[in-house]
């Protein structure tokens, strides 16, 4: 079968347009009675009208005594006015009806009780005083809520109050989403040992049915349906003669052989849009069955979650006439440059954090089908379609995904890679849920870079000097200007050469990487391991232009093992955590030395503080041992002062 081409792109703006003038408010849902007391976060399909006032009667606003105020204007400090209690003085609790011909009420703190039947005034009291008139809070008749007001929490007080125990709303759109792909599987139930190669978790229907009860409509997710045009078909006709109000079908919504929505949609309906000019999300469908939404989204996690963000949630809300979500926006300065693809509006995860009296943004890695770019992000950045991107330093508009003080929470670390990074942000959750690290892994050169311009907290780094053996101090010297910094030592670690299984190749050394029969994958240039395997290979007198692959590089020690893994390489120089975490056989090459650099200024900021503390505990270093190839022997000393 031909690859379908996208005929039919759209830029955001023209397909939500297009989408959106399809369906009113309300038009495709239909109203529906439901009890007040079940209403927060519906939206009311006509006006509210108050049956009774509130307060249905005159109403002590004060513990006292309810009066006549007339009586009382004579009430001076010098020449004190006594009333008799139960004549003239009636004593009242806060909220009980004002007694007959009485109108005003005295605070009991504000009277002298004598003799138990009467009380002493020294000031006199005015009309109405420490009193709740009739309709006060609402009046009988008068319009509690407009149509399309979404009810918050309290509102209910107010429908209750005005005499309104039932109330007409918007129905909530029922979405049925349509997982698409004959290699997925329900993990439900399932042992990980029954996986088979090649399959994967169907995991999306279950975002999807989260982000669409999150916009207040009810989701309904159908089994998984193969890669097959009948049966995916027969799955949109179903949805689409159902009670449903809006389809969406998740994968096979881009332009390969096997992505069939589109045709299906052709055949039943109408295509609306083929493709968006938006990164991730792209191959995006809309079109409409039915007078019905139906709607194909990209099977990537990323790609789906950004796709279903800015057009399904939208069209949910329009539907039931529900304000769209408005994040609250910051501004930031990049600590790393985000090149971007003119042409396409691109929505980049990033992690933004306070360091000193400005915000400062590092982007988590890329990827349409890494799920974990969306977990550890705090906010997005969206690079305009006619942009090429932005370049290290420069002032962004960010759209937050958590609460803007979590922001003052957040670690910034910035430089090489490190599996012990990772057990510091576990415990930061640990120890304050508030608290956040986020790791952004470019190198040990671009941490030290970073932390001389500010743009980090920390850096990792473990860079050897060629010409003594001394790790990151003469870098630091030399990169690190105007700041004072301390480094301090993290771990040692053990690097060697990360080789498949059973070592299949019979790789012995470092020597053995100019061989024509292997293929390496490298680390970029400026990490600590690119450093380290120039120097050993200097010093075996191996020409790098010898190396099959030195040119093919990746940006952390996992990335190196993944690729090994594959087969993609045969060797890659990483630390041993990583080579066990993926069951790699591991061929020793030299111990080194790991550390934090740390700016003077902010070893008080209280995440800098809670990562320092937590280092030196004996349970952190326990945990670092366990992954294998560390030695916790200086962890938490300082190491050099600059």
């Amino acid at each position: 079968m031909k690859r379908k081409v996208y005929l039919k792109m759209k830029t955001l703006p023209e397909a939500r347009k297009a989408l959106l003038s399809l369906f009113p408010a309300g038009d495709l849902l239909g109203e529906e009675e439901i009890a007040s007391r079940a209403a927060a976060g519906r939206v009311t399909s006509r006006p509210v009208i108050a049956r009774l006032s509130s307060p249905g009667v005159h109403a002590a606003a004060m513990d006292g005594y309810a009066l006549k105020a007339e009586e009382t204007f004579s009430a001076r400090d010098d020449r004190p006015l006594r009333l008799e209690i139960g004549t003239h003085a009636l004593p009242v609790n806060t909220g009980m009806p004002l007694p007959d011909a009485m109108n005003a009420v005295v605070m009991v703190e504000h009277v002298v009780e004598e003799n138990g039947d009467t009380i002493i005034l020294r000031a006199p009291v005015f009309p109405w005083q420490n009193v709740r008139k009739i309709g006060e809070d609402i009046v009988a008749t008068e319009q509690v809520f407009p149509s399309n007001h979404l009810l918050a929490p309290y509102d209910l007080g107010a429908l209750l109050a005005s005499g309104n125990p039932r109330i007409m709303v918007w129905k909530r759109p029922l979405v049925e989403i349509i997982p698409t792909g004959s290699e997925l599987v329900d993990m439900e139930g399932m042992n990980l040992e029954q996986l088979s190669r090649g399959t994967v978790s169907e995991s999306n229907s279950a975002i999807l049915a989260a982000m669409s009860r999150a916009a207040g409509a009810v989701a309904r997710v159908r089994g998984i349906v193969p890669d097959d045009y009948e049966k995916i078909r027969q799955a949109v006709v179903d949805a689409v003669n159902s009670d449903v109000h809006c389809i969406v079908v998740n994968a096979g919504s881009s332009a390969g052989s096997a992505d069939f929505t589109v045709r299906v949609v052709e055949e039943l309906g109408t295509v609306l849009v083929h493709g968006v000019t938006m990164m991730p999300g792209k191959p995006v469908i809309l079109g409409v069955v039915s007078e019905k939404p139906v709607i194909g989204i990209p099977g990537y996690p990323v790609s789906a979650i950004v796709a279903f963000e800015q057009l399904v949630v939208p069209l949910l809300c329009r539907l039931q006439a529900r304000p769209e979500p408005s994040p609250r926006k910051v501004r930031a300065r990049l600590a790393t440059a985000m090149p971007s693809r003119a042409g396409m509006e691109e929505f980049r995860r990033v992690i933004a954090g306070k360091i000193g009296d400005r915000l400062v943004a590092s982007p988590v890695k890329k990827g349409a089908g890494s799920i974990s770019t969306v977990t550890k992000a705090n906010a997005i950045l969206r690079i305009p379609l006619e942009s090429e991107g932005f370049e290290e330093g420069r002032s962004v508009e960010l759209e937050l995904l958590r609460p803007e003080q979590d922001l003052e929470k957040t670690l910034i670390c910035i430089g090489s890679h490190d599996l012990t990074l990772d057990l510091i942000a576990d415990r930061f959750k640990r120890q304050s849920p508030s608290f956040q690290m986020a790791s952004s892994h470019v190198g040990s050169l671009g941490g030290l870079v970073a932390v001389s311009k500010g743009l980090a907290h920390m850096a990792g780094t473990h860079l050897l000097d060629p010409e003594d053996g001394t790790y990151n101090e003469s870098y630091v010297e030399r990169f690190v200007t105007g700041r004072e910094v301390f480094l301090v030592n993290l771990v040692f670690r053990q690097q060697g050469l990360m080789v498949a299984p059973g070592n299949p190749v019979n790789i012995k050394s470092i020597e053995d990487l100019a061989r024509s029969d292997l293929v390496f994958v490298n680390r970029q240039p400026g990490s600590g391991t690119r450093v380290l395997l120039d120097y050993e290979l200097q010093k075996a007198g191996i020409d790098p232009g010898d190396i099959s692959g030195y040119e093919n590089e990746e940006y952390t020690h996992m990335a190196v093992a993944v690729s090994v893994l594959s087969g993609k390489a045969h060797a890659g120089l990483g630390i041993l955590s990583a080579a066990r975490a993926l069951g790699l056989d591991f061929i020793p090459v030299c111990e080194e030395r790991y550390d934090l650099l740390v700016p003077r200024d902010c070893q008080d900021h209280p995440v800098v503080s809670m990562a320092l503390d937590c280092i030196c505990h004996a349970d952190f270093k326990r945990d670092v041992e366990a992954l294998g190839g560390y030695s916790t022997r200086e962890t938490g000393r300082v190491v050099w002062q600059g």
